[in-house]
């Protein structure tokens, strides 16, 4: 910190030199972060966003010489509520260690997990068009067991633990093992709406009812209830508050997290890649995108 404040100072001199003031005099800048796909584990999603796959770009992001701001660029449908928070929880200490303010920017969707990322900013903003919310925990999957059973196949289960076979999707679905399901599902909502109300404040204005069942809005109606702080973009929006001379640096995770198409693993893969595109497309789908 006193290196940084040492050479801060020393451009801060030579700036008042003319000719090496225009090369040594430090522009301000904006740091932003571009978040895009269904936030979940980096070993199990190729594309979409993890804690594992971004955390070494928010830190390069909040490590920017004369840092006015870092603005997280969102375009997601949600996910893994632990990567969510994972990436939430790091987003703040580092904004909270250099004190420098977050804003987040909704593109299409910042939706469940997506919009529980966005809350690490201090203001959300979004174009007319944006869709934010879906404050709520959804669970799906399907059930096989007519399926074996038209075409002969036993199912064999054997399990030291009753709730070994917890929601099995070859066995008939049981009710305790739903009662189970929704009683974790009602402790990750407290979770989620703790966050939310901790970050957005007196902002929010609508009721519980209204604004935690899992509904999603617009960009009007979510500034309405307090979900969103108003309209806007990126760069528009940093000229305006630092300046037209503000400068942008743009981070996104490297690229060894692509896997080359032509390589053994994404060969040997591909049911698992369709799969995956099939969840994927489900989850944009939801928001008509």
């Amino acid at each position: 910190m006193a290196l940084k404040h040492k050479i801060s100072k020393t451009c801060g001199k030579l700036g008042n030199v003319p000719v090496i003031g225009a090369i040594l005099k430090p522009k301000p800048k904006v740091a932003i972060i571009r978040m895009s796909g269904v936030i979940a584990d980096a070993g199990m999603k190729r594309g979409g966003i993890s804690y594992h796959k971004y955390r070494s770009s928010i830190k390069d992001a909040f490590d920017v010489f004369d840092l006015k701001a870092v603005a997280l660029v969102i375009n997601s449908p949600g996910g893994s509520p632990a990567q969510s928070q994972l990436l939430g929880d790091y987003i703040r200490r580092l904004a909270d260690e250099k004190d420098v303010p977050v804003y987040a920017f909704i593109e299409d969707v910042a939706a469940s997990g997506g919009y529980c990322l966005a809350c690490a900013a201090d203001e959300i903003y979004g174009v007319s068009s944006s869709i934010a919310g879906s404050i709520g925990v959804i669970s799906s999957g399907f059930g096989f067991q007519e399926l074996i059973h038209k075409h002969g196949v036993e199912r064999r289960v054997h399990t030291a633990g009753k709730d070994k076979s917890f929601l099995d999707p070859f066995l008939h679905e049981k009710p305790e093992d739903v009662l189970r399901l929704k009683s974790l599902q009602e402790d990750l909502h407290e979770i989620f709406k703790d966050w939310v109300r901790e970050r957005r404040g007196d902002r929010l204005t609508g009721d519980d009812k209204e604004m935690f069942e899992g509904q999603f809005w617009t960009a009007d109606k979510a500034i309405d209830l307090g979900i969103l702080d108003g309209i806007g973009e990126v760069r528009s929006f940093a000229q305006e508050k630092f300046g037209e001379d503000i400068k942008f640096a743009e981070f996104t995770p490297d690229k060894s997290f692509m896997p080359s198409l032509l390589g053994m693993e994404a060969k040997a893969s591909l049911p698992d890649d369709i799969a995956e595109a099939v969840e994927t497309k489900a989850a944009w789908a939801r928001f008509g995108v």
